[in-house]
């Protein structure tokens, strides 16, 4: 049985638990980071800019599929 399915992946698990601890502090750190403007790129580790780098990505992919799909409903 599907659990959860987004843009042709379906997984019959939670995804969530597929999400490292390293993961989510990350994520977090990012909101944290863009909510206050804090991107002082010297300080952070390349792990770290590559992570927000990513999650930029698919916010932004997010946002694009979101705004798409409001056009398309209101038709």
């Amino acid at each position: 049985m599907v659990v959860w399915a987004r843009k042709g992946v379906a997984v019959e698990c939670c995804p969530k638990s597929w999400i490292t601890g390293e993961s989510q502090a990350l994520v977090e750190e990012f909101f944290i980071r863009r909510r206050l403007a804090s991107w002082d790129f010297v300080e952070l580790s390349a792990r770290q800019v590559e992570a927000f780098a990513l999650i930029e990505g698919a916010l932004a992919e997010e946002k694009k599929d979101g705004q798409h799909n409001t056009r398309r409903s209101s038709r």
